[in-house]
């Protein structure tokens, strides 16, 4: 799908949307066309349930050379915001592909009151309908046309074309970055195994990353004794995903980002039950995008130094594979009681931690995991857990997830929590007796391998990494939660 800006022509033909603010305000476009067609438009809003609300669309038919109109509602003028305007653009990609319209022109007013400028508001809705339009259909072979997406151009009309492309252009490697971890985390297991995304990272040397592999005799070396007891069920070579973006200053000390990639988990011998297991493919969703943001930073030339580390295994049963109450020790020199198989990824993620603090002293650390079910019990699939021993950095996190549309929720952590993870005959167990509390203590593990001095940030994204429903920039499936959020704070916060 083909996204391009235009100036106002002189007549407006075909598939095209305009808006409408809250309490059924015509804005210009929408206004001049209404007063063409003698008051139709105003008389099809009031004749609907359609005020201008955010997110409402109403189609009205029949306008002259205008075969099909979307009024788009944008809410309270104020309010409209970038993350606003992308969920414009689609809302308008969606409804173009539900009436299998091949192109649409999308006419951007003056919002008053908003605060961004019209060539701003064209930018983020050519960015939403970009993300919208995503789609992982490789393996359809039989797919009747109708099922088929139609929309083949969007054309995004504004006053200021120039600024509204020079507005995008910062954007625009977002899509890239989104649709490369879309793509890892929709592959299925047998075509996306530990070695195959290790290949797939490698291609971000072309943007200038530094991408380093270590297999399993190195990271035996390195004694991580606990991210390969995880891999040591499965035929499929457990693999250390190192990248390294440093074009900051020489003197700031790099951001680490630490991802969970589980490409398949069965539980081991602790086996899941099979309902719902095929969705285990994505349990490498932290892995994911952890990925793409380092592709988004590389992408857009990023100011900065960051380092990423991802933990890439398979957890399978198998006669090799590790059992409950083997004593595994990591790579920091703490034993590790493995009660549960099934609780794997905070046994690769601290290994990969201690590894990034240990070889890059970083001032910070995010780790992003698909990490428990019961996150998704404290907090639906609307907001990812936020755990850290760091209130800036907490606040950070929130702010840019907040402003590009990736909620979070920060959830405790304290001494009482920690004792339950206490082993009676190694340092730590990785779960707890109970059920209590299950994402809290998976992240009280974590804890206990950040090293002192070290801003540490723990998100559980089990509930967002994936979506059943989708929304207005996210089909169905694969949503690539994390790459703009890590993206959009490490330039908050970092870059100079």
């Amino acid at each position: 799908m083909k996204v391009e800006f235009s100036a106002f022509p002189k007549a407006l033909s075909g598939n095209v949307a305009v808006f409408v603010s809250a309490d059924k305000q015509l804005l210009p476009t929408a206004e001049s066309l209404d007063e063409g067609a003698d008051g139709a438009i105003g008389r099809a809003i009031e004749a609907s349930r359609f005020t201008g609300a955010k997110g409402q669309t109403l189609v009205v038919l029949g306008q002259a050379d205008i075969g099909r109109l979307l009024l788009l509602g944008v809410g309270k003028a104020s309010e409209l915001d970038a993350r606003g305007a992308e969920s414009l653009g689609g809302l308008v990609v969606a409804d173009a592909n539900a009436a299998g319209q091949k192109a649409v022109t999308v006419v951007v007013d003056v919002v008053e009151k908003s605060k961004l400028s019209p060539a701003q508001i064209a930018a983020h809705i050519a960015l939403g309908a970009q993300l919208r339009g995503y789609r992982f259909d490789k393996y359809k072979t039989k797919e009747k046309a109708e099922q088929k997406p139609t929309l083949q151009k969007v054309t995004v009309v504004v006053s200021a074309v120039a600024e509204a492309k020079r507005a995008y252009a910062p954007l625009e490697p977002a899509v890239d970055a989104v649709f490369f971890t879309r793509d890892l985390v929709s592959e299925p297991a047998n075509v996306l195994y530990p070695t195959e995304f290790a290949r797939r990272a490698r291609e971000l040397t072309k943007l200038g990353v530094k991408v380093e592999i270590l297999g399993e005799a190195e990271m035996k070396r390195l004694g991580m004794g606990a991210l390969l007891g995880v891999g040591q069920g499965s035929d499929r070579e457990s693999q250390l995903l190192v990248m390294r973006w440093m074009k900051g200053p020489k003197n700031q000390a790099p951001v680490a980002l630490i991802g969970k990639g589980v490409c398949f988990d069965t539980g081991g011998i602790s086996l899941k039950p099979a309902g719902g297991m095929e969705d285990m493919k994505w349990d490498m969703g932290g892995a994911g995008a952890v990925t793409g943001a380092m592709k988004l930073l590389a992408g857009r030339k990023a100011r900065v130094n960051v380092v990423a580390v991802c933990a890439l295994v398979e957890n399978m049963p198998d006669g090799k594979a590790q059992r409950p109450g083997d004593v595994v020790k990591t790579m920091s020199g703490q034993t590790v009681e493995v009660i549960n198989t099934d609780a794997e990824g905070r046994l690769i993620l601290c290994d990969a931690m201690w590894y990034a603090q240990e070889k890059f002293k970083p001032q910070a650390m995010v780790e992003l995991s698909t990490l428990t079910g019961a996150i998704i019990v404290s907090l639906g699939h609307e907001r990812a857990g936020l755990f850290s021993n760091n209130t800036p950095l907490s606040n950070q996190l929130r702010a840019a997830g907040a402003e590009i549309g990736e909620k979070l929720w920060r959830m405790p952590l304290g001494p009482k929590y920690d004792k339950l993870i206490d082993s009676d005959i190694a340092d730590i167990k990785n779960v707890s007796n109970g059920r209590d509390g299950g994402s809290i203590t998976a992240a009280q593990f974590l804890q206990r391998f950040v090293q002192e001095g070290v801003a540490w940030a723990h998100l559980d994204i089990a509930g967002v990494a994936w979506s059943a429903k989708g929304n207005d920039t996210t089909p169905k499936g694969a949503t690539a939660f994390g790459v703009r959020l890590l993206d959009r704070w490490i330039a908050d916060s970092y870059e100079r």
